[in-house]
């Protein structure tokens, strides 16, 4: 049985086609070093980091986010699919997927046998797109762990549009969302020394 994690990063959707592929942005790109240095600080300090990928099949267009978002991106077998090189730390070979095939991952759940929050504990996301993606996933668990503080890493994220990456700061703020910046997070983590 794995021992109970304390704190833990989720990138979420840092995937080839949300950075350099049909939905990238420059501020995508922007966010990657970024990230790569929550992940490293999240490993040196010996936490976890999960990912999440979008997934999606060749009937992509059929679908009603097709029908919503008619761009093909993240299918099955595809460039696009694969998380972004620079978020996986050097010598990670299986990073923790967590596979989705829509906006919110939907089995946090089964994370009840080893995440039993605690004073101690924090969630903090990253990751693409801050308006969609992040703001889902970031409703979940604050409706799963109502007392467990959870960060959004803003430097670290990028929205469709940088008005909607700022509207769904705003907007997960009123929902008790902490927004901090990643120079915050390095000295959180330095300075509890967990």
């Amino acid at each position: 049985m794995k021992s109970k994690m304390k704190k833990v990063l989720i990138v979420i959707d840092a995937q080839e086609d949300f950075v350099r592929g049909s939905l990238g942005t420059k501020e995508a790109v922007a966010a990657l070093p970024v990230i790569q240095k929550l992940v490293r600080c999240m490993h040196n300090n010996y936490h976890e980091v999960y990912y999440t990928q979008d997934v999606h099949g060749d009937n992509y267009l059929d679908t009603q986010e097709g029908k919503m978002l008619p761009v093909k991106h993240c299918i099955y077998h595809t460039p696009g699919i694969e998380l972004c090189p620079e978020v996986l730390e050097d010598g990670v070979q299986y990073p923790f997927l967590m596979l989705k095939s829509s906006f919110g991952y939907t089995n946090f759940p089964e994370w009840e046998e080893w995440f039993t929050p605690d004073e101690n504990s924090a969630i903090y996301l990253c990751g693409f797109c801050t308006d969609i993606c992040v703001m889902a996933n970031f409703q979940i668990l604050k409706s799963l762990y109502p007392e467990c503080p959870i960060y959004i890493v803003s430097d670290a994220c990028a929205g469709v549009t940088p008005e909607l990456h700022e509207a769904a700061l705003k907007v997960m703020k009123s929902c008790q969302a902490i927004v901090i910046t990643s120079e915050e997070f390095e000295k959180q983590l330095t300075e509890t020394g967990e």
